[in-house]
């Protein structure tokens, strides 16, 4: 049970929320607005096809390995040293990037960017845990979760208009600076002091063997499609599960001698936690290949412009904000059974937007009805943390943003090679088809295990 009251909670609460949300927005935006500007990068930069790979997607794979180690960083010394520090670490590395005289300089850029967001990211949940409780968390999660959605795709669309004014790539990067620096002069005003979780100690140990084994796993998947998946990557995801194995019998050592495990035990034992990791799994997983996919679809196959394309994904990234903000005002006995109704209706979406290859309403409406389905995943994250102690916040948040970090990786590493591999030597709607039944049955396996964390009953109290 929570520690925490609400009276506890800082009076500039809704400004302290949009403070944490827009770091958020930014950090999430600078992967999908980068993903636009690769063709006018490499005429630039003269980059290579492994320097455009990296300057892509070694943001991703560093923010996903350094997700945990942010997290007890703020857990050691308090959340809003962590996020603020974060935060500047990705203004400056943003800058940089904008001003970036070569591929290296830029890869360098794009490295650090990540790991100023894996230090920033964590802080927005953990905050959000401790400072706000019952249907203000709901609420807050909602915005949180919409936060997340709304990133993706206005980033792809931002990104397209950006190029298309003629501004060249820079202004991609240059145009989150100001905004960052105007957060970090907020921030250091309004976000409460802390002094983290009293925890000590960064268990060095599970820092290494886990970050090793979200590497080990991440890098292939991200590198492999590009590289035609060659035998190093899959010796490295073999290894990833042997590390991951062994990271599980360094925390429990660490427990057993009365040491500060990095993922404490008492946060996955606590009720939902578990099967809201798996939900958190294949959720995202079904979501990321969706929104890979899609692009790839709409831009290759119909030729839509970058902006156009984003356009057309607008109505599922409304519903599935909409649903997010609207579960905390149902009655309680609707919120717990909507997650598998959720799945429910995304599973079938996904099948008819495959049907519906050509575009157009029919495209639209089932992308609304596979946002609104998924939209289910912000009661899955306030339901998964709503009886993790404050004192474990940074545990959770940690646990659950890396899951849903390898979620969309591995969604669109697999479902995304699918749809490449059969739209090069198929048709596209056969392509189009093919993958949505596989994004459906995602769906199916996230439905599954919501129904282990909808059976579970939250005492009163809580």
């Amino acid at each position: 049970m929570n520690t925490q009251t609400q009276e506890a909670v800082p009076k500039a609460s809704g400004l302290l929320l949009a403070i944490i949300l827009v770091g958020q927005f930014l950090a999430i935006l600078n992967v999908n607005i980068v993903n636009v500007a690769t063709p006018t990068i490499e005429a630039d930069l003269h980059s290579s096809g492994a320097g455009l790979q990296m300057i892509v997607a070694g943001y991703t794979i560093v923010y996903a390995v350094l997700l945990i180690t942010g997290a007890r960083i703020g857990d050691l010394f308090g959340y809003r040293k962590a996020f603020l520090g974060g935060l500047a670490v990705f203004v400056i590395t943003t800058l940089a990037a904008g001003l970036a005289p070569s591929t290296g300089w830029l890869v360098a850029s794009r490295l650090l960017q990540g790991a100023g967001a894996a230090m920033m990211m964590p802080q927005v949940l953990t905050l959000i845990q401790r400072n706000y409780h019952g249907a203000a968390r709901g609420r807050a999660i909602g915005l949180w979760s919409l936060v997340i959605s709304g990133g993706i795709v206005v980033g792809q669309a931002l990104g397209g208009i950006l190029l298309g004014l003629g501004l060249g790539w820079r202004v991609v990067f240059l145009t989150l600076v100001p905004i960052g620096a105007l957060l970090l002069v907020a921030g250091l005003k309004v976000l409460p002091a802390d002094e983290g979780g009293g925890r000590t100690g960064l268990d060095p140990l599970g820092l290494v063997s886990l970050s090793a084994a979200v590497l080990l796993l991440v890098v292939p998947l991200v590198l492999g499609r590009d590289l035609g998946w060659p035998l190093w990557g899959w010796i490295s995801m073999g290894l990833s599960v042997v590390t991951f194995a062994a990271f599980v019998r360094v925390e429990r050592w660490v427990t057993s001698r009365g040491g500060r495990p990095l993922v404490d035990a008492r946060v996955l034992r606590a009720p939902g936690m578990r099967p809201g990791l798996a939900i958190l799994l294949f959720g995202p997983a079904t979501w990321g290949a969706f929104l890979f996919t899609s692009a790839l679809h709409l831009q290759g196959d119909l030729h839509l412009s970058p902006l156009a394309s984003g356009m057309m994904l607008v109505p599922c990234a409304l519903a599935f904000g909409l649903v997010g903000l609207a579960w905390p005002r149902l009655p309680a006995r609707l919120q717990r059974p909507l997650v598998p109704f959720g799945y429910v209706v995304a599973a079938p979406a996904y099948v008819g937007l495959g049907l519906a290859a050509g575009g157009g309403v029919a495209y639209a409406v089932m992308s609304a009805l596979i946002g609104a389905g998924l939209g289910v995943q912000v009661a899955v994250t306030n339901m998964a943390t709503e009886q993790v102690d404050d004192a474990y916040a940074a545990d959770a948040s940690g646990a659950l943003l890396t899951v849903m970090q390898l979620g969309q990786v591995i969604g669109v590493s697999t479902v995304g090679t699918l749809f490449i591999s059969l739209d090069a030597g198929a048709s596209a709607a056969t392509a189009s088809l093919t993958t949505s039944v596989a994004m459906a049955a995602l769906a199916v396996l996230a439905g599954l295990s919501s129904l282990f964390l909808v059976r579970r009953r939250v005492p009163a109290a809580a």
